[in-house]
């Protein structure tokens, strides 16, 4: 199972917002600047993350965009649903509406699609934006403590 651009950037965009939680409005030129975006692609990306009532719009000059709730209440596997839709290596074991199959009750690969399902699932749906700024804050300290030698 492989990720569209949709839901790679998208995951992207909304950890910026989280890292800058709390302050002003972020524009969305900073966020793809910083994350290496097209801003015209965030647009896009940003308006179906609005719709789904994870980020804000702030309107004027000093306008921009930040996440609807903190960090730490917003999990990775709202943002990919969002983006990409429920989550499902085959149709057949599709979270929100699996498709009917003629073979369902003697698929054997069936249940391998569906506990693979729930283990991606279960790994996006325990963690939080707020989890992502940790470990990032965690890996800038490590560079910190133990920076390259130079030569």
């Amino acid at each position: 199972m492989r990720l569209s651009t949709k839901g790679h950037y998208g995951l992207k965009a909304m950890f910026d917002l989280a890292q800058n939680f709390g302050t002003n409005p972020v524009p969305l030129k900073s966020v793809a600047e910083r994350q290496n975006l097209s801003e015209h692609y965030l647009e896009q990306l940003i308006a179906i993350l609005r719709k789904s009532g994870l980020v804000k719009s702030v309107r004027g000059s000093h306008g921009g965009y930040m996440l609807a709730r903190e960090p730490s209440q917003i999990k990775v596997g709202e943002i990919i649903r969002a983006l990409e839709g429920p989550i499902a290596p085959v149709s057949c074991v599709n979270e929100e509406d699996p498709c009917s199959c003629e073979e369902a009750d003697n698929c054997i690969t069936r249940t391998v699609w569906a506990r693979m399902r729930d283990g991606i699932a279960e790994v996006v749906d325990t963690i939080s934006l707020g989890d992502m700024c940790s470990e990032a804050e965690e890996a800038l300290r490590k560079r910190e403590d133990f920076p390259p030698e130079s030569k």
